[in-house]
């Protein structure tokens, strides 16, 4: 088996990598993805790029219960942009506002048993208080990981992406891994990350940013290609506010978009006081969502004085 991250893949598929044509994988039986919600895509690539007969099996977890969710099993099918199923000894499902379970619909990723990695208590915190916070307050006695997710007919899952984080287009919810999909790959971009700000004065932005292919200049042409695949393949709550081209994306040391941490920063938060400079790969990209908010604070502020002033001249 060769675990990996969807990110990974997707970079050797941007860059146009076949290694099946320069090597041979005799003993390879699976490639294994996590970190990320895997864009069905990826199948394709790894049967045309790879090998014909490596399945992609794609997993969903947390370092919290230092295991996975769902993920695939042997006798379990393989369907592009989906996960098989429960992993053994968890009792997986999604469910609506009230707890109720739901399938072929978008609802929260819970656990509604106890399984075997479970944590019982965190440090310091005597009365449990904390602990029950993070999992079960949304759904007493239910553990609330932070996932949307989609539970099949079939029994197979769709991880749309943090709930915490979650898009939301005029009371309609939409995965940021929805979006993802549709951008990311060989005829879109290289990476991007997209979040929803609600900011203090009552209005909602959803920019989305982007990291270019080598080579590739995404200009004000390109964006219109992506905005229109987003507008058709997705639905006009898919496209974007704004677009900002980036040199990269900052992510976890573990691989993962930095999806909350940047719609805090984007919110008016201090980065020191929603992140860590230890557990994200490249600090200094951070300056550039900084920045951001700063320009859309001056600019709010400017909309304030103009209302204010002609509130003024009216009342003369």
């Amino acid at each position: 088996m060769f675990g990996t991250s969807p990110g990974h893949l997707l970079a050797c598929s941007s860059q146009g990598l076949r290694p099946g044509e320069r090597h041979g994988f005799p003993r390879l039986a699976r490639i294994m993805v996590s970190g990320a919600p895997a864009p069905a895509g990826l199948n394709a690539w790894v049967r045309e790029a790879v090998s014909p007969s490596v399945p992609v099996i794609s997993s969903s977890g947390g370092t919290d219960v230092v295991a996975a969710f769902v993920s695939g099993a042997p006798p379990l099918p393989v369907v592009p942009g989906e996960i098989s199923g429960p992993v053994l000894g968890t009792a997986a499902a999604a469910v609506d506002g009230s707890g109720r379970p739901v399938r072929d619909a978008v609802g929260e990723l819970v656990v509604t048993l106890p399984m075997p990695s479970m944590p019982v208590a965190f440090w310091d915190d005597p009365d449990g208080s904390r602990y029950r916070a993070a999992y079960f307050d949304t759904f007493p006695g239910v553990w609330r990981h932070g996932d949307w997710a989609t539970h099949t007919a079939r029994g197979s899952f769709v991880v749309h992406g943090r709930s915490d984080a979650t898009l939301n287009r005029n009371g309609v919810r939409i995965g940021s891994a929805d979006l993802y999909q549709i951008v990311e790959g060989p005829g879109g971009v290289a990476e991007a990350l997209v979040v929803g700000v609600e900011r203090g004065d009552g209005t909602y932005r959803m920019p989305m940013f982007l990291v270019p292919h080598p080579g590739q200049v995404l200009d004000e042409q390109a964006i219109d290609v992506l905005r229109h695949r987003l507008r058709t393949e997705g639905s006009p709550r898919h496209v974007p506010d704004e677009f900002h081209v980036v040199a990269a994306i900052p992510h976890t040391r573990t691989g993962k978009k930095l999806e909350v941490p940047i719609k805090r920063i984007l919110q008016g938060a201090r980065p020191e006081d929603v992140m860590s400079d230890g557990a994200v790969d490249r600090p200094e990209l951070i300056t550039e969502y900084v920045g951001l908010a700063a320009r859309w604070d001056a600019a709010e502020a400017d909309d304030r004085r103009r209302t204010e002033d002609r509130s003024k001249e009216n009342a003369r």
